[in-house]
C-alpha cells in the first residue's frame, strides 16, 4: 500500500513550529520531513499526521485530554517513545510548538546516537 504524501500546509506547519535551537537537523525519511537532535529523532510528519517523542508528563496529559495513542506507522507496530500528536494539537499552533518544544528538550537530554559506518 503506498503513503500517502503529506499536505503541504502540514510540512509549512511542521517547518514553522520546530523550535528555533542549536542542534536540530531537519531531514526527510521515507519522503516525509523529521528533526534530529544529537543523531536522535524526535518529530516528523507521516501522511497526514504529526508524530514526536514526548516527556512522559506530556504524554499523559494528551491521553487524557485527547485521546492521543502511540504512533503506528504500520496498523499493530508502534513506533516506541512515540506519540501521534492529536489533531486538536495539531490545530492549536501554540500548543504544537510547546509539544514540540517538549520532545527536542526530551531527547537532547538521550545520549547521543553515533553515525554508523557505511558498508563500501
Amino acid at each position: 500500500m503506498p503513503w500517502s504524501k503529506s499536505p503541504q500546509v502540514l510540512m509549512d506547519l511542521f517547518a514553522e513550529c520546530l523550535p528555533d535551537e542549536p542542534g536540530i537537523e531537519r531531514r526527510k525519511m521515507f519522503g516525509y520531513p523529521v528533526a534530529f537532535v544529537n543523531g536522535n529523532m524526535f518529530a516528523g510528519l507521516f501522511g497526514d499526521g504529526l508524530f514526536a517523542r514526548v516527556p512522559p508528563d506530556l504524554w499523559a496529559r494528551l491521553e487524557c485530554d485527547h485521546g492521543a495513542k502511540p504512533f503506528e506507522p504500520m496498523a499493530g507496530r508502534p513506533m516506541k517513545d512515540y506519540l501521534a500528536i492529536p489533531d486538536a494539537v495539531i490545530a492549536d499552533e501554540e500548543a504544537l510548538a510547546a509539544a514540540l518544544m517538549a520532545a527536542f528538550v526530551e531527547t537532547m537530554n538521550l545520549p547521543a546516537k553515533l553515525e554508523k559506518a557505511r558498508k563500501p
